[in-house]
C-alpha cells in the first residue's frame, strides 16, 4: 500500500508499485538471496481467492441498465478496441512463439487486448476527467471492451474443455456461456421485478429492523457470487468467470439504490484495501521476469509483443475517435488511455496458468506486457490530456464571455442583441 501510494504521488498508477515490489520480492530480484523464488501452495490459493475479488470488483461496476444506455458510439468504439487488436495480436502472437497452437494464440492475444476498466476509472479520476463527457464516454466504451472480452474468454475456456470436433466444440460452448449469461439476466429481471412489489419492501423492511448480524449485506452479497461461480463451474467455464457476472446480479435496479452502495463501499473497502493490492503484487512475485532475457530470440519476441499491444490500442483507438469526429488532442489522449491492461487480463493469466493452458513463461510474459502497458498509458495520455483540460478552459470561458456581453444592454455592446 505504501509503495502504491508513492507511485500514485510520481503520476503513476498505484497498481504499478504494488505489482513492482512483487517483483522485487520474488525470483526476480531478491528472491533468490532471501529463499523466496517460488509461489507456494497456499500463496496459489490465496492469489486465486484475491482473482476472484479482482473479477468480482470489475463485475460490480457494470450493470445491465448501463450497458443499454451505452449508445452505438461508444459500442461500436468498444467493439473496435477489442476485435482488431484480439485478432491481429493473435497472428503477431503465432509468429512470435509458434507451436503453442491456435487456442493458446487467441488465449494471449485476448489477455494483451483488453482494456481495465478500474484502471482507466483511477486514470480519468487522477486527471479530473471523471466527471466529464470524455471520461464517461471512455467508461462505456470500457464496460463494452470488458464484457466482450470476458465472454469471449469464457466461450475459449469451454472451448478448450470441449470434445475433438470442432464444429461441436464451438456450438457447445457458445451455447454454454449464452445459457449461463440468460439464467443470469433472468435472475437480475427477476429480482427487478420483485423490487416493485410491495412484498418486497416489506420483506427488506423486515430485514433491516430484525436482522442482528453485522454486514449481512455483504454475505448475501458473497453467497449470490459463489452461487454464481459455482454454477459457471458447473458449465465448465470455471468459477472465476462466474465471479465476473455475478456482479450484474447485484445492481442499484436489483438490489436498490442504498443497498448497492452499501455494498458497495463495504466490498471496494475489501478489495481495493487488501485483495487488490495483495493480488498484483503476488503477480509480480509469481512472475520471473529473468526468463525474458534467457535469449536474444525470447527478448526480442517480448518487446515486439509489448510495441504491438501499445500501438494497437493506440492507432485503433485514436482513428476510431478520428472517424467520430474528435480532435487530434481527444483522439490521442483517448488512444493512450485505453491501452492500459492489467485487472481482468492478469487476472485471466492466472486463471490461464492454473488450468495449464500457458506455461510460466508465457504468463510471465502478459505480465510483463500489463506491467508496462500500466506505465505507459498515464504517461503517453498526460500531454493530450493537458491539451483537452486547456481547450475544455478555454470553450467554458469563451461561454462566460459571450454569455456576459449578450447580457449587457444593446448600447453598451454598440450592437443590437441577437434575435
Amino acid at each position: 500500500m505504501i509503495v502504491g501510494e508513492i507511485f500514485a504521488r510520481l503520476g503513476q498508477v498505484a497498481l504499478v508499485g504494488q505489482l513492482l515490489v512483487g517483483v522485487l520480492l520474488g525470483p526476480t530480484l531478491l528472491g533468490p538471496y532471501i529463499g523466496l523464488t517460488s509461489v507456494s501452495t497456499e500463496l496459489s490459493g490465496l492469489q486465486l481467492v484475491a482473482t476472484f475479488f479482482i473479477l468480482m470488483t470489475a463485475g460490480l461496476a457494470l450493470s445491465p441498465s448501463q450497458v443499454r444506455s451505452t449508445g452505438a458510439m461508444a459500442a461500436g468504439f468498444g467493439f473496435a478496441i477489442f476485435f482488431l487488436p484480439f485478432l491481429l495480436g493473435a497472428a503477431v502472437v503465432h509468429l512470435l512463439y509458434p507451436g503453442l497452437g491456435t487456442l493458446a494464440d487467441l488465449f494471449v492475444a485476448l489477455a494483451i487486448s483488453i482494456t481495465a476498466l478500474p484502471v482507466l476509472g483511477v486514470m480519468l479520476r487522477e486527471f479530473n476527467l471523471a466527471e466529464s463527457r470524455f471520461g464517461t464516454f471512455l467508461m462505456n466504451v470500457s464496460v463494452v471492451n470488458e464484457l466482450t472480452a470476458v465472454s469471449a474468454f469464457a466461450v475459449l475456456l469451454r472451448l478448450y474443455s470441449g470434445g475433438t470436433d470442432a464444429a461441436i466444440a464451438i456450438a457447445t460452448a457458445v451455447g454454454t456461456v449464452a445459457l449461463f449469461l440468460g439464467s443470469v439476466l433472468a435472475v437480475h429481471w427477476g429480482l427487478r421485478a420483485a423490487r416493485r412489489s410491495r412484498a418486497w419492501e416489506r420483506l427488506v423492511e423486515w430485514f433491516r429492523t430484525t436482522w442482528r448480524s453485522r454486514y449481512a449485506g455483504f454475505a448475501i452479497l458473497m453467497v449470490a457470487a459463489l452461487g454464481a461461480a459455482l454454477f459457471s463451474q458447473l458449465l465448465g467455464l470455471t468459477f472465476l468467470v462466474g465471479a465476473f457476472y455475478a456482479g450484474l446480479l447485484v445492481t442499484p435496479e436489483s438490489a436498490g439504490r442504498r443497498e448497492h452502495r452499501e455494498l458497495t463501499l463495504v466490498f471496494d473497502a475489501i478489495s481495493w484495501g487488501f485483495f487488490i493490492p495483495l493480488f498484483f503484487a503476488l503477480v509480480g512475485f509469481s512472475a520471473d521476469f529473468r526468463t525474458l532475457g534467457a535469449s536474444d530470440v525470447t527478448l526480442l519476441a517480448f518487446v515486439a509483443l509489448v510495441v504491438f499491444a501499445v500501438a494497437a490500442k493506440v492507432f485503433v483507438g485514436a482513428g476510431v475517435a478520428r472517424l467520430y469526429g474528435w480532435s487530434g488532442h481527444e483522439s490521442l489522449g483517448a488512444g493512450f488511455l485505453v491501452v492500459s491492461q492489467g485487472t481482468v487480463g492478469l487476472a485471466m493469466a492466472v486463471i490461464l496458468l492454473s488450468e495449464g493452458v500457458i506455461s510460466e513463461t508465457l504468463y510471465t510474459v502478459i505480465a510483463g506486457v500489463g506491467l508496462v502497458t500500466m506505465i505507459i498509458s498515464p504517461i503517453g495520455a498526460r500531454p493530450f490530456v493537458r491539451a483537452i483540460t486547456a481547450e475544455r478552459r478555454a470553450n467554458e470561458e469563451e461561454a462566460r464571455r459571450t454569455a456576459f456581453e449578450f447580457s449587457l444592454p444593446s448600447s453598451k455592446m454598440g450592437r443590437d442583441p441577437p434575435t
